[in-house]
């Protein structure tokens, strides 16, 4: 029986969050699991604009980019040549919790999620969807950092250990799930 058998990677559609995508992707791989592809759209970071902005303009961007932002995870597996079904699903909500519920209703194993590594002031106004999701999940929750400008060493390391965008091979990935060592600082991918 395989460790994983339903990984759940939020994505946001950006390409520093590729890197979750195709870790996730190839975890997937080895453990001959199904990922599913989850783009939470948060109207609350719209709901300051003026009344006279046209909801329904904004409501059919937002849904366009949702779907697209899943359906390329499909076309990264295809990239890769990681050949593992894919479920994609857009939601509404608070990303955190959206998060959280949709892994817990679909009865995913693993939640693969970028960190983009903000620190500082950033992420005391900003939040941190990652750390949301790492303290409130009951699933494992593994992060993968997702690099900054200038960020080559650890591209270079991932390179060198076959795994595209991650520092860590998919192998020793189970043995850091849910192991955040409390700093994830991040504006989550699939959180908008």
């Amino acid at each position: 029986m395989s460790l994983y058998a339903r990984i759940l990677v939020p994505t946001d559609g950006s390409p520093e969050g590729e890197r979750a995508v195709e870790h996730a992707l190839r975890l997937a791989a080895i453990h001959d699991a199904e990922v599913h592809a989850l783009y939470v759209i948060n109207v609350s970071s719209y709901a300051g604009l003026p009344m006279e902005s046209s909801w329904d303009g904004i409501d059919d961007l937002l849904k366009s980019d949702a779907d697209a932002a899943v359906e390329e995870v499909q076309s990264i597996a295809d990239g890769v040549g990681v050949d593992v079904p894919v479920e994609t699903a857009v939601v509404e909500g608070s990303p955190s919790r959206e998060i959280i519920d949709y892994a817990e209703g679909q009865g995913c194993d693993v939640i693969v999620m970028g960190t983009h590594g903000r620190g500082g002031i950033d992420r005391l106004l900003l939040g941190s969807v990652a750390e949301k999701v790492v303290r409130g999940s009951s699933i494992p929750v593994l992060t993968v950092r997702l690099g900054e400008a200038g960020d080559t060493a650890a591209s270079n390391a991932a390179e060198t250990a076959g795994v595209a965008g991650s520092t860590e091979t998919p192998e020793t990935a189970d043995a850091d799930a849910n192991s955040a060592d409390g700093t994830p600082e991040s504006e989550a991918s699939g959180s908008g």
